[in-house]
């Protein structure tokens, strides 16, 4: 059964933020750590391309919705290919077949009686595309989270029986292993326990967006056909249509990755709709925390929103990537700080990996013909850096199947931190004019085998460093079985070893 992964369909009102950047750059990690297991690996990303948002930000660049969702996709997808991004599929809504899956869809939840037409006000936010329960009292109803007045829409709308679905839902979302972590769990008990209530699944005097088939006023709600883009994006390289073939290609999802404002219509909604339609729910969501920059919450009207084209040009993508998942721990808030950056970088990156890997390069050239030393394998089985890399791999490994990024780091700068102070106090520099050829031979052998198992788990994280160090080594990476790669002593004992570089340029 493949892993299937997703980020959101983000929304292209506007060019991509670092939020979700940040998303996807965690799906990516995610996606190369199962690879490297040897799961056969469907990563999905994308874009959500329809509702009102949408219409107005065209009509405010006097283009049409299509022009505008194209021009946005297509920044999208060049900014994922700069950040080496590794997904396998990107859907688009606006796309010719997203539109027959969603009728496909759209007519198995009716056939279920969940759909009726129904009545609905309420005060609106267009940035959110959804109703807000406000407070009677207040003369102005703003949204808390775009802070802008919403807008009172009284209209008739097909609705879907989201009520049906109480007992299940709270069966499913009372499980251990479904929401993650703990803090978004609870926070959706508590929603669901205030009782569920039917939702509007069509707009009308909408023209932007998918019409519902027998309803000539109205077209589909951007959530409703939002959602249905992961099934969409399961079809891309296959000629069938039929939703009864998900099974085959790669649903369920084995993970939903979605930030936390958008977590209760991927652990409500869509459950509910899946089981309307007969089909089976994601095994699990993660709902990741926000990032604000030095303290403050990012905005237009601050100024102080961060660019991720930008980002990447004056730090570079691996950075980047090792700062957020290494320094936030994923699922909480994160504040992002250039010093701190700067900081982290340069000390884990280039001083304590960079420079074991060129200190040790260095030694084991000078002293052994330009290559690895010549030593019998059987003799550093049980080096006290086996031992320390084996509980290494052992934490990493663990961390990263849990999505605990910062964790996995952390044993991945021990390893590290280990062998440079191994290397402080053996001194092999001193060791080598006493003519004891064969401990330093030894310990220089497993300070490089202990940097090339330190390069094979930052893979998920920072992968461009990673080849950089595997080169440095002139290992052959075999990133699709980490079992094999993550043994202990697959060094070449004599091979030659390239001049030293940086394998990273420290940051200003």
């Amino acid at each position: 059964m493949p892993y299937t992964l997703t980020t959101p369909l983000f929304y292209v009102n506007d060019k991509p933020h670092l939020g979700s950047t940040y998303t996807t750059i965690a799906c990516d990690a995610l996606a190369r750590f199962n690879r490297y297991q040897g799961h056969d690996v469907i990563f999905i990303t994308g874009v959500d391309e329809h509702g009102q948002k949408i219409e107005r930000s065209a009509e405010a660049k006097n283009i049409s919705p299509q022009q505008h969702c194209d021009e946005v996709s297509q920044v999208y997808q060049e900014l994922w290919a700069n950040w080496s991004m590794s997904h396998d599929r990107f859907v688009r809504t606006s796309s010719e077949i997203h539109t027959n899956i969603v009728n496909s869809f759209f007519d198995r939840i009716n056939d279920s009686g969940d759909i009726y037409m129904g009545r609905q006000q309420g005060w609106y936010c267009i940035g959110c595309e959804e109703y807000k329960d406000v407070d009677p009292n207040l003369k102005e109803h703003k949204c808390e989270l775009h802070q802008k007045v919403l807008e009172w829409k009284d209209e008739e709308n097909l609705f879907f029986r989201l009520s049906r679905f109480q007992t299940q839902i709270e069966s499913l979302i009372n499980r251990e292993d479904f929401i993650f972590p703990e803090s978004r769990r609870n926070e959706i008990k508590n929603f669901v326990k205030q009782g569920l209530r039917d939702f509007s699944i069509s707009r009308v005097n909408l023209k932007w967006g998918i019409p519902v088939p027998g309803y000539s006023e109205h077209t589909f709600y951007v959530w409703f056909d939002a959602l249905v883009g992961y099934l969409t994006a399961l079809f891309l390289s296959h000629t069938s249509t039929s939703l009864d073939n998900l099974g085959k290609l790669g649903w369920p999802a084995s993970v939903h990755m979605v930030g936390k404002d958008i977590l209760r219509f991927h652990a409500v909604y869509w459950p509910a709709m899946l089981l309307s339609a007969g089909l089976p729910i994601p095994n699990k969501l993660f709902g990741h925390g926000f990032l604000t920059r030095e303290g403050q919450k990012m905005g237009k009207s601050l100024g102080n929103i961060i660019d991720p084209a930008e980002l990447i040009s004056t730090y570079g993508s691996d950075p980047i990537r090792w700062y957020l998942l290494r320094d936030i721990k994923f699922g909480s808030d994160g504040d992002f700080q250039k010093e701190r950056l700067v900081n982290i970088v340069n000390n884990d990156l280039a001083n304590i990996i960079g420079n074991l890997l060129n200190r040790t390069l260095s030694m084991s050239r000078k002293w052994f013909d330009n290559g690895i030393p010549l030593i019998n394998i059987s003799n550093i089985k049980s080096h006290i850096l086996a031992s320390v890399a084996e509980e290494s791999i052992k934490s990493a490994i663990t961390n990263y199947s849990k999505i605990s990024f910062h964790e996995a780091a952390e044993s991945i700068l021990n390893l590290a931190s280990a062998s440079n102070i191994y290397l402080n106090e053996s001194q092999p520099w001193k060791v080598i004019r006493t003519d004891d050829i064969q401990k330093v031979s030894e310990d220089i052998y497993c300070v490089l085998e202990s940097t090339r198992i330190i390069g094979i788990l930052l893979a998920p994280i920072v992968p461009e460093l990673s080849s950089k160090i595997m080169q440095q080594l002139s290992y052959q990476f075999n990133n699709s079985n980490w079992t094999l790669d993550l043994n202990w002593g697959l060094l070449v004992p004599g091979n030659k070893l390239p001049e030293p570089q940086p394998i990273l340029n420290k940051l200003d």
